[in-house]
């Protein structure tokens, strides 16, 4: 398979969204809407990838590079049109051969096999054009039997044109050495007066050069423009996520209650309660629980692991086998051995926790002392009281135990028991005269 190039156009501003962040950026499935397009891309093993950036192009560069670090970016300094867009992307490819896709980085929902059959209609092709049945103010593809003829924006198309129910997507997948030499020949003489990069395909045309298309489903060209659409996009993308789950072996309970993220990842026989998030970075592995209520993200759960019903893991949350996380349990950078049972009303922060350890009810890891934080480690087979705080930095060897209630703020040696609480003291009727005491009082009030 030739080389592969990729360009994704992330110039725009997007005023119809109503927002400062640029249009590319809004979150879809826990992820920019870049990202999306990226991921896509990714799968195509590209050598190359250009970012076309314009608003806020020091915002989508970075978010660029959180993906992928060995991207490279061009400015758009003025937008004249999509053509225009890519050729600032061409000196980038300068000396590359094989294919160049082109992308949008406001189109979230293409799929990678989609990709991957443009570049295989490139064989035949010298370019290929990604299409679907449609309606509305698309362009049109008009064929010639199996060729792809031209592309008619709907500005300029005729009534004949437009009655056309094969719509461009604009994607397209090029020969990169022959990409800026058809884009070098556009012109903007059209009603907007831009560079389209849909007549390229004319051009080649024009030289006797064979020019296809590849025909997809249309959730799959849904472009965001407004507010309304990003949640239509993000209820396209729940359902196709969940219907993959289910297609993969994974136990969803209440499946139209479930949210993924654009990277999770849950191995078979592993159940899923209702109304579970899952956040970016999260991988549950087969044979593991999430009952419902609870939200994830940046963790890794591991194999027969249980977690919930609502519990909430931060991101640096480490569970290992066998480890049971109960009700109203929350875990941050923390890493849980095997067979730790954490039960209820407990928070775990900055911390490392040894195989078959008890945390009690109630009990906090005292992380933070408003400047820094502090680690916190457990040994393994340790019982930790109800109730118990632990001011780190602090450490429990193994076997130790904490009575309840107790702050712990010095280490504990191993098979040692710590108890740091005040000495209870009872007296005698204290609480009858007490009330008496003031309720007198009130009354003089």
């Amino acid at each position: 398979m030739a080389a592969t190039s990729l360009i994704i156009l992330a110039a725009g501003m997007g005023s119809r969204m109503n927002s400062d962040l640029p249009k590319v950026l809004h979150p879809l499935a826990g992820a920019p809407l870049l990202h999306h397009a990226m991921q896509a891309g990714r799968a195509l093993q590209p050598e190359r990838t250009v970012i076309v950036t314009g608003h806020g192009a020091a915002e989508v560069e970075a978010a660029a590079r959180r993906f992928d670090p060995d991207i490279d970016t061009v400015l758009q300094a003025e937008q004249l049109g999509t053509g225009h867009a890519v050729q600032q992307a061409m000196p980038l490819l300068a000396g590359l051969t094989g294919d160049a896709v082109v992308l949008f980085g406001d189109t979230p929902l293409i799929q990678p096999d989609t990709l991957e059959r443009m570049r295989e209609a490139r064989a035949q092709h010298a370019v290929v054009v990604l299409g679907f049945e449609g309606a509305g103010r698309y362009g049109r593809l008009v064929m010639r039997g199996p060729e792809l003829d031209r592309i008619v924006e709907y500005k300029d198309a005729t009534d004949e044109e437009r009655s056309i129910s094969l719509c461009n997507s604009g994607v397209m997948c090029v020969d990169t050495s022959l990409l800026a030499d058809l884009l070098n020949e556009l012109r903007a003489d059209n009603a907007a007066g831009e560079y389209y990069l849909t007549d390229i395909v004319a051009i080649a045309r024009s030289r006797g050069l064979s020019c296809g298309a590849v025909i997809c489903d249309s959730r799959e060209t849904v472009g965001i423009n407004t507010r309304a659409e990003l949640a239509e996009a993000e209820a396209m993308f729940q359902a196709r996520a969940r219907a993959d789950a289910l297609e993969n072996g994974v136990t969803l309970t209440a499946p139209e209650t479930v949210f993924f993220a654009l990277d999770t990842v849950i191995g078979r026989d592993a159940i899923i309660g209702p109304s579970v998030v899952f956040g970016p970075g999260v991988t549950v592995e087969s044979g593991a629980e999430i009952r419902a209520f609870c939200h994830l993200e940046g963790c890794h759960i591991s194999r027969g692991a249980t977690v919930g019903p609502f519990a909430r893991l931060r991101p640096g949350a480490e569970l290992a086998e066998d480890v049971h996380v109960g009700n109203f349990v929350e875990i941050k950078n923390a890493v849980l051995d095997e067979g730790v049972k954490v039960g209820h009303l407990t928070y775990l922060g900055d911390a490392h926790i040894g195989e078959k350890t008890n945390i009690g009810a109630g009990t906090i890891t005292c992380n933070y002392d408003g400047v820094n934080k502090h680690r916190t480690e457990i040994g393994p087979r340790v019982f930790v009281g109800s109730n118990t705080m632990l001011v780190a930095p602090v450490s429990i060897g193994r076997d130790a135990m904490t009575g309840s209630g107790s702050v712990i703020t010095e280490d504990v040696p191993a098979e040692a028991l710590a108890i740091g609480r005040a000495r209870q003291v009872t007296k005698l009727g204290m609480a009858v005269r007490l009330m008496d005491l003031f309720m007198s009082k009130k009354k003089k009030a």
